[in-house]
């Protein structure tokens, strides 16, 4: 009985030890989790191109003498570079770029990344890496630190502290993706952290300009208003000083119109006719007078 169970025993041993060969060696699993993906690569070499090498996602199935499994984010990275210590790395990692004038200037930079999850392949056969931290603050770094100074070439110290920094921040960007176009990353965002730092005698002057600019804009606008209220003033002046010459012109006008119209002929006409209106009236009784003795005296017309 004992020796039935050493048997066993050894059998089970063996079978655990085969299979964690078989499982460790010759077939292994593993699984791709959701915002990554996988591409398996030859050991052998026989790969030539990114057409070549799978995408592979969920539980995936391989042979570790055969392949290897490098998995790549896919969802949006984010990375600072600055020389605050507390921010991004502990060291100082500011960006730093030539104006056209050859002007130094240090800025502190973020950007935000993803991998195209088809274009995978492509990312890995451009780098051979599988560690996308030094993709980061190694290869994209430098993208980014040349097409600053690219850009920077052709604009002055002004414009990129000023009212033209959207402008170059957007060619910066629009010059990284090209850059990055090839290998399948894409660019989300970029920009300064703060503003851009140049010296102190220079930051003084273009902030002092910049004042100016504002003030003299500003005044512009209040003199603007004020014209604009005198204009309104004036009109409003003028208005009433029309619409009284016109009431004038009309009593005028009316005035003659009546002088005109009194006429000899048109008074004697009046006087017919009221000489007519009493005739209609009349009720056939001759005017009489009463004296004070109560006589009555008959008024007779006189003769013509």
């Amino acid at each position: 009985m004992l020796r039935f169970t050493l048997k066993w025993g050894v059998v089970i041993v063996i079978a655990i030890i085969a299979l964690n060969l078989f499982f460790g060696y010759i077939v292994s699993i593993t699984r791709i989790g959701a915002g990554y993906e996988g591409v398996e690569i030859s050991l052998s070499g026989s790969q030539r191109g990114a057409q070549e090498i799978p995408i592979r996602t969920g539980w995936v199935f391989y042979s570790p003498l055969k392949s290897q499994i490098i998995e790549f984010p896919t969802f949006v990275q984010t990375v600072k570079w600055t020389q605050d210590a507390h921010e991004g790395s502990a060291i100082n990692e500011q960006m730093s770029f030539n104006s056209k004038e050859g002007m130094e200037i240090y800025a502190d930079v973020s950007l935000s990344y993803a991998i195209d999850p088809r274009r995978v392949p492509d990312f890995y056969v451009k780098y051979r890496l599988n560690d996308l931290t030094r993709f980061t603050h190694g290869i994209l770094r430098d993208v980014v630190r040349n097409s600053l100074n690219e850009v920077a070439s052709t604009y002055t110290v002004e414009e990129i502290y000023g009212e033209r920094k959207a402008e170059f921040l957007s060619k910066v960007q629009a010059l990284i993706q090209q850059k990055m176009d090839p290998v399948g990353v894409g660019i989300q965002q970029f920009g300064f952290i703060g503003a851009p730092r140049v010296p102190s005698v220079i930051a003084s002057a273009i902030t002092a300009k910049a004042q100016a600019i504002q003030s003299a804009e500003r005044a512009r606008n209040e003199l603007a208003e004020t014209q604009a209220e005198a204009a309104k003033q004036i009109a409003a002046a003028e208005g009433e000083a029309k619409s009284s010459v016109t009431r004038a012109q009309g009593e005028a006008e009316a005035n003659r119109i009546r002088q005109t119209s009194i006429t000899p002929q048109l008074l004697e006409l009046r006087k017919l006719e009221n000489q007519r209106a009493l005739i209609e009236r009349w009720n056939g009784q001759l005017p009489s007078v009463q004296t004070g003795n109560g006589q009555m005296l008959m008024e007779l017309p006189s003769a013509r």
